[in-house]
């Protein structure tokens, strides 16, 4: 990752995106060590997860997540997902994030040194560009190492860095043999500051 100490810094987490780039991988990340490894990087400033959200159901498997991010310290930005019948007649969901993440890293811009956008969409790659233009840095987190690779290789270019999920994960990912979290360590709050 390029940078300097100091640098103020935001994340960016497309989060259907990085689950899928996890998935493939089979890596279970740790929320708290991402913000904190980032974080030791520079000045973090603001940490972001955007995912779409199924309303109306009873249960979520997105939300006890969600809610964890958002009592420990990230903005969680989230819309309603979509039902459409596609052409062969299939139910289907649509929740794309790409407009709201878009948006808050140009506002931010001005208040940023280095942005880190978790995602291998590459409709990111003219924003990246765009942000490069106005002086503030970008690294991209996604991976190559699957099949096929979970990033767009032209958003991958623009990048002024780009960290492979693969080879980072052992910083920010939880154990495979950790026994399972109980619900209140879930959702203990960090109070560090």
């Amino acid at each position: 990752m390029t940078g300097r100490t100091g640098d103020r810094i935001a994340l960016f987490i497309d989060g259907a995106n990085l689950y899928s780039a996890a998935r493939a991988l089979n890596v279970d990340l740790d929320f708290r060590k991402l913000s904190d490894w980032f974080g030791q990087k520079g000045q973090l400033v603001r940490a972001y997860y955007y995912t779409a959200v199924v309303e109306g159901e009873e249960f979520s498997p997105i939300r006890p997540l969600v809610d964890w991010l958002d009592y420990n310290g990230f903005t969680v930005v989230t819309k309603p997902v979509k039902r459409f019948t596609d052409a062969h007649g299939q139910s289907r969901i649509k929740g794309n994030m790409d407009i709201e993440i878009a948006v808050d890293m140009l506002e931010l811009t001005p208040h940023l040194d280095h942005m880190i956008l978790f995602s291998g969409d590459g409709d990111f790659r003219r924003l990246v560009q765009a942000i490069q233009a106005r002086g503030v840095r970008v690294t991209v987190v996604s991976t190559t190492k699957t099949q096929p690779p979970q990033i767009a290789d032209e958003l991958r270019r623009q990048a002024d860095a780009f960290i492979d999920l693969a080879d980072a994960a052992a910083h920010f990912s939880k154990p495979k043999n950790a026994a399972p979290q109980t619900l209140a360590r879930t959702f203990e709050r960090d109070d560090r500051p």
